[in-house]
C-alpha cells in the first residue's frame, strides 16, 4: 500500500506506461479534498489546486476572485504576494486561470526550496485570502471620476478585470463561442461569461464576492494535483499544515447542474461589433450539438474521433464542404469538440459568411452527416485518425507548458465533474478498445445518426456583424455613467473620491517584502545544461532522446535570393507547402496520407539577426515533420516529395487557403494586440526586425487581407500559384541539412533513412538579399477594439554586445518596479511591460489591453525617471532570477534538442551563452542606470493598435493613422 500522510487515506495506484508516471489518489479524511499524485522521475515539480467556481450570471465573480485572491492573504498581507513571488522566484511556469466552470491555481518549478516557498504563499492565497475592498475595486470595477478629485468631471469605470473583459470579448470568435454556449446551455452555469461581460462586471458587489468565496474555495470542493518525483506522504503533510487543517468539516460540493434537453432545434440569429467600413461576409453561421456527460473516457474519445473523422483536415468529409461552399469562405474557428464542459458539445460552421445563407449552410452540413450515414465512409480514413490519437497519447509535451501540468489539464475535468481522471490519462486501453469498435463498418455513422441527426438539442447561430455596435455600447456606457452621476448625492460623491485616494494611496505604498520567503542568485544553477548531438555529419546532425516512440526530423535550407515579391509570399508558400498536393497525388490524397502515417508536416521561414550587427542575418526555410518510429520511412518519403514533387497548379485550393489564413491572422489580433504593436514600434533597427513586421505582423497582415481580394481575380491567382512554384524550385536547389530526433529504439534507424534526404548540391544561388530598413513615424494601426495597445521602442544593440544582459535585466526590473503598478494597478491595463529584444536590436516597453492612451506613453517616460531615482539593489536582484528562470525554462527532451541545435547554428554557443548568463547574474543598479542613460535618451518610436475614435488625439500627437 502507498505511503500517505496520517490525515489522508490512500485509494489506489495506477500505473500508466506510455506516459512514463503513476498516478496515485488519495482522499483528505477530514474534507474529502482528492489529491492526485503523478509520480514521475522528473526533478521538474507541478502543483495546482483546483476548485469548482460555478457562477450564476456573468459578472465575472470567479474570475474577479481569482484576481483578488492573489491580492493579499491571512499569512502574507501584502498588497501583491503574486507578482512579488514572480520577482522572488525560479519558477518555470506560475499563473491562475479561471474557466467556465473551474479555477486553477498551478505553478511548476526544478528548485525544491522554490517549490516550498511557492506553495506556502499559494495554500495561503486560495484558503486565506484578505479580499480587501480596495483589491476588489482595483482588480474587479470601481467608479471613479475622470479627474480623481473632482466630482464635476465625467464618471468612469475602472478595473483590471472590466478592461481585460473588454478587450477579450472584443475578438468575434470570443463572443462566437460566448453566444453559442448562452444558447445551448440555458439553464447551467455555461449559459454565463465566467470572465464576466462588460455590461454586467459593474452590477457584481463586494459581499457577492466574499459570499462566493465561502461557497467555492473549500477543500471539500477543491482537488489537489502533483507532479513529478517527491514523496506524496510529505506532500500532504504540508498540505495539512498549510491550511487543511483548519478545516474540520466537509461541505457539500458544488457540481454543475446536467442541462434541461430541447425537444427541438432553436435557430439563434445576434449581432457582434465590427468597426470596419465593408461589413460584407464576415458573419458567422454555427450549429452546436449538446452531447453526452465527459465522465466516460470512453465517450470522450469517441466524440474525439468522430470530430476527427469528420474535420481534422481537407480529406475529411465534412471539413471538405465546408471548405468548397460558396457560402462562405473558411470553416468556423470553433469547429470540433469541446469536452472541458461537465456536457461535451460538438461545433461545426462556417465564417465569412452572409446571414441569408444561415438556413442553407445547415442544410449543407445535415446532408452531408445524412450521406455519410447512407453510404458509410473510407474505412482507412477512421484507421488514420484513429492513428492520430495515439500519436498525441504518445507524444512528450513541455514546450509551451510543463509537462506535469498539460497532464494534470487533461484530467482536470474528469475530476471535478465525478468522472475518473486516471482512466482519462490512460488512453492506450481506451484505443485497444476502441480499435475493435471501428472494425464494425456502421460504427462511425451510427456515432453520427445518435449523437447528432437524432439529437435535438441543436443551435444554429447566425453572428452577424454590426458596424456600429461598437461606437453604440460606448454612448450607451456612457449615458448609463451619466444618469448614475446625475443621481449622486453629495455624500455619494465623495465616497467615490475617498475610494479614489484611499486606492492610490494603497497602491502607493511600499510592502514589506521580506515577509515573503524568497530564493536568491545563490539558489540559482552555476551552469546551463549542454545538450551535445548524438552524431554530427556534414549535412546531418541527430539528437537520442527520450521521445516515446516518436522521431522528429526537419529539413533545415538557407533561404534563396527573393524578389521582393517572392519575399511578400514567404508567410504563404509555408503555408500552402504541406497543404496541396504533391508526389503525383492531389491535396485531398496527400492530406489523407499525411495523417495516415504522420503527426504532421509544416515548413517556416526565419531570419536571424547577427548577434552583433543589426544589418546582418541568417536566413533559412524549415521544413518539419513528425512520426511514430514505424512509420519513419513514411515520413521522410513525403517530407521528399513535398520538396521537390510539390503541385501549386490546384488554385482553387490555394485561393481557399490564403481565406483561410486571411481569417486566423484577422482572429490573432486583439489577443496578441501588444506583440504585433511591439513588432511595428521596431520594425526600423535591424533587418529581422523589418522582415518579422512585413511577414507576421500587422504589414503583413494587411498584405494578406489584400491578397485575399486579388485572388478573385482569375489572372492574379494563377500568377499566385506561379510564384509560389517559383519559390519553391529555388528552395529546392539550395543546400539542405537535416535535424533528427528519435528515441533508443528508433534512432538508428531513423538516422539510415533520413540521410538520403540531405546533401550538398552544390548550388551557386545568392543567400537572401534583404535591404536596410528606413526610418518610421509614429504609427496607430485601427481595427475594431474596445481597448489600447501601446508600445515604444528605444534602438538599443544586438545580443553579442556586452549591454544585452544588462538590458535583458533592465526590462524586468522596470516591469517589476514601475511598470506594473503604474500601467496595471493605477492605469487599469490587463498588462504592460518593457523588454529588451535582441532580434530587433531594441528595448521596447509595452501595454496589453489598455484604456488608456498618451498616458500610458507618459508612464513609459517616467520609468527612466524612477529608476535614476528609487530602483534599489534588491529590486535588481528580483530581475536577475526572472531573466535567469526565463533562460532555464525547461522543455520538451524533443524540443530541447531543437533548441540546442539552433543555438549552435546561429552562433549561440554554450561560452557565448555562458558568459550571458553571468553577466546577468552579476548586474547591479549602477549598470542598470548607465545603459538606460545610453539607449533611453535617444527618440524613440511608437505603435500602437487600436480603435478609430482615438483618431483624432493619435493624429495631434503625431501618428501616422494606419486602417488595418
Amino acid at each position: 500500500m502507498q505511503n500517505c500522510y496520517e490525515t489522508f487515506e490512500f485509494i489506489n495506484e495506477q500505473p500508466i506506461d506510455s506516459l512514463s508516471v503513476k498516478v496515485q489518489t488519495f482522499r483528505h479524511k477530514a474534507t474529502g479534498a482528492m489529491h492526485y499524485h503523478l509520480a514521475a522521475d522528473d526533478e521538474h515539480k507541478v502543483f495546482m489546486v483546483a476548485l469548482r467556481t460555478v457562477p450564476e450570471d456573468s459578472t465575472g465573480v470567479a474570475h474577479i476572485l481569482e484576481h483578488t485572491t492573489l491580492c493579499g492573504s491571512e499569512k502574507y498581507p501584502v498588497r501583491d504576494p503574486f507578482f512579488m513571488m514572480i520577482r522572488r522566484s525560479i519558477n518555470t511556469f506560475m499563473n491562475a486561470f479561471t474557466s467556465s466552470d473551474w479555477t486553477a491555481y498551478p505553478f511548476a518549478t526544478e528548485n525544491d526550496k522554490d517549490y516550498q516557498n511557492l506553495l506556502q504563499v499559494y495554500m495561503d492565497a486560495v484558503f486565506f485570502p484578505k479580499l480587501d475592498p480596495l483589491d476588489f475595486a482595483q482588480e474587479g470595477h470601481r467608479f471613479e471620476f475622470e479627474k480623481m478629485d473632482d466630482a464635476s468631471s465625467p464618471l468612469t469605470y475602472k478595473g483590471v478585470v472590466f478592461n481585460e473583459m473588454k478587450g477579450a470579448m472584443s475578438s468575434p470568435v470570443s463572443t462566437l463561442w460566448q453566444t453559442l454556449t448562452t444558447e445551448l446551455y440555458p439553464t447551467s452555469t455555461y449559459h454565463y461569461n465566467s470572465g464576466g461581460e462588460p455590461e454586467a462586471i459593474p452590477d457584481l458587489s463586494y459581499q457577492q464576492l466574499i459570499d462566493f468565496h465561502k461557497t467555492h474555495y473549500h477543500p471539500s470542493n477543491a482537488v489537489f494535483m502533483t507532479y513529478g518525483n517527491q514523496d506524496p506522504a510529505k506532500l500532504q503533510a504540508d498540505f495539512e499544515t498549510l491550511g487543511l487543517a483548519r478545516f474540520s468539516e466537509q461541505i457539500a460540493p458544488t457540481f454543475v447542474s446536467t442541462e434541461q434537453r430541447f425537444s427541438a432545434p432553436k435557430a439563434v440569429e445576434q449581432t457582434y461589433a465590427l468597426d470596419e467600413e465593408d461589413t460584407a461576409n464576415k458573419t458567422h453561421i454555427v450549429m452546436g450539438w449538446l452531447l453526452g456527460l465527459n465522465r466516460d473516457p470512453m465517450d470522450v474519445l469517441k466524440g474525439h474521433l468522430l470530430s476527427s473523422v469528420l474535420l481534422d483536415n481537407s480529406a475529411s468529409p465534412l471539413r471538405f464542404v465546408l471548405e468548397q461552399t460558396e457560402l462562405a469562405t473558411a470553416p468556423s474557428p470553433l469547429c470540433g469538440l469541446e469536452d472541458s464542459n461537465k456536457e461535451m458539445a460538438f461545433v461545426v460552421g462556417v465564417q465569412g459568411s452572409e446571414a441569408q445563407h444561415a438556413q442553407a449552410v445547415e442544410e449543407l452540413i445535415i446532408n452531408e452527416l445524412e450521406r455519410i450515414v447512407k453510404e458509410g465512409i473510407d474505412q482507412s480514413h477512421v484507421e488514420a485518425m484513429l492513428h492520430q490519437l495515439e500519436l498525441s497519447q504518445r507524444e512528450v509535451g513541455g514546450d509551451s507548458h510543463p509537462y506535469g501540468l498539460e497532464l494534470m489539464l487533461a484530467a482536470l475535468p474528469a475530476a471535478l465533474h465525478q468522472g475518473d481522471p486516471v482512466a482519462m490519462l490512460d488512453v492506450d486501453r481506451i484505443l485497444v478498445e476502441l480499435q475493435h469498435e471501428v472494425e464494425k463498418s456502421d460504427f462511425i455513422p451510427n456515432l453520427i445518426q445518435t449523437w447528432l441527426l437524432d439529437n435535438p438539442h441543436r443551435v444554429r447561430l447566425t453572428l452577424k456583424p454590426d458596424a456600429e455596435l461598437g461606437a453604440q455600447r460606448e454612448v450607451a456606457e456612457k449615458a448609463k455613467l451619466a444618469q448614475i452621476q446625475a443621481a449622486l448625492t453629495e455624500a455619494q460623491k465623495q465616497a467615490i473620491i475617498d475610494q479614489a485616494q484611499a486606492l492610490e494611496q494603497r497602491q502607493a505604498q511600499l510592502d514589506d517584502a521580506d515577509i515573503l520567503p524568497k530564493v536568491t542568485k545563490d539558489d540559482v544553477q552555476v551552469s546551463l545544461p549542454q545538450i551535445e548531438p548524438t552524431h554530427q555529419a556534414k549535412t546531418m546532425t541527430g539528437y537520442m532522446r527520450g521521445t516515446n516512440g516518436l522521431v522528429y526530423q526537419q529539413l533545415i535550407i538557407p533561404t534563396p535570393d527573393l524578389t521582393p515579391d517572392q519575399q511578400a509570399m514567404m508567410p504563404l508558400f509555408n503555408a500552402c507547402l504541406t497543404e496541396v498536393g504533391s508526389g503525383g497525388r492531389d491535396y485531398l490524397q496527400t492530406q489523407s496520407l499525411q495523417a495516415a502515417v504522420t503527426g504532421g508536416l509544416s515548413a517556416r521561414s526565419a531570419v536571424r539577426a547577427d548577434g552583433d550587427d543589426a544589418s546582418r542575418y541568417q536566413s533559412h526555410v524549415i521544413l518539419s515533420g513528425k512520426a511514430l518510429n514505424r512509420h519513419q520511412q513514411d515520413l521522410s518519403q513525403l517530407m521528399k516529395e513535398t520538396l521537390h514533387q510539390v503541385d501549386f497548379k490546384e488554385t482553387a485550393r490555394l485561393k481557399d487557403l490564403v481565406a483561410q489564413i486571411r481569417s486566423s491572422m484577422e482572429h490573432r489580433i486583439t489577443g496578441a494586440g501588444h506583440s504585433l504593436a511591439m513588432s511595428a514600434a521596431c520594425q526600423s533597427f535591424s533587418v529581422a526586425a523589418k522582415w518579422n513586421f512585413e511577414r507576421s505582423g500587422l504589414a503583413g497582415i494587411r498584405f494578406i487581407k489584400q491578397l485575399d481580394k486579388d485572388l478573385a481575380d482569375d489572372t492574379k491567382l494563377n500568377h499566385f500559384a506561379e510564384q509560389l512554384a517559383q519559390i519553391r524550385e529555388k528552395i529546392a536547389q539550395s543546400n539542405k541539412q537535416g535535424l533528427l530526433i528519435a528515441d533508443e529504439q528508433g534512432y538508428h534507424q531513423a538516422w539510415a533513412g533520413f540521410d538520403g534526404l540531405v546533401g550538398q548540391v552544390d548550388s551557386n544561388l545568392n543567400g537572401l538579399n534583404l535591404a536596410k530598413p528606413q526610418a518610421i513615424n509614429n504609427q496607430a494601426w485601427l481595427t475594431s477594439t474596445q481597448v489600447n495597445f501601446c508600445a515604444q521602442a528605444y534602438p538599443a544593440v544586438m545580443s553579442g554586445h556586452e549591454d544585452a544582459p544588462i538590458l535583458s535585466v533592465l526590462g524586468a526590473c522596470l516591469r517589476n518596479g514601475f511598470l506594473h503598478s503604474a500601467i496595471r494597478e493605477k492605469g487599469g491595463a490587463y498588462g504592460g511591460g518593457a523588454s529588451f529584444d535582441s532580434e530587433s536590436g531594441a528595448f521596447v516597453f509595452y501595454s496589453y489591453r489598455d484604456p488608456r492612451l498618451m498616458d500610458t506613453y507618459a508612464d513609459f517616460e517616467r520609468a527612466l525617471n524612477w529608476l535614476m531615482s528609487d530602483a534599489t539593489q534588491a529590486q535588481v536582484d528580483e530581475a536577475v532570477l526572472n531573466v535567469v528562470s526565463a533562460m532555464d525554462k525547461p522543455g520538451s527532451p524533443a524540443g530541447e534538442a531543437k533548441k540546442a541545435f539552433y543555438q549552435a547554428l546561429y552562433g549561440r554557443t554554450h561560452a557565448k551563452r555562458m558568459a550571458y548568463r553571468q553577466a546577468v547574474l552579476n548586474a547591479d543598479v549602477a549598470q542598470l542606470q548607465a545603459v538606460a542613460q545610453r539607449y533611453l535618451k535617444a527618440q524613440p518610436t511608437r505603435a500602437v493598435v487600436t480603435q478609430s475614435s482615438q483618431s483624432e488625439l493619435l493624429s495631434a500627437n503625431g501618428f501616422e493613422l494606419i486602417k488595418l
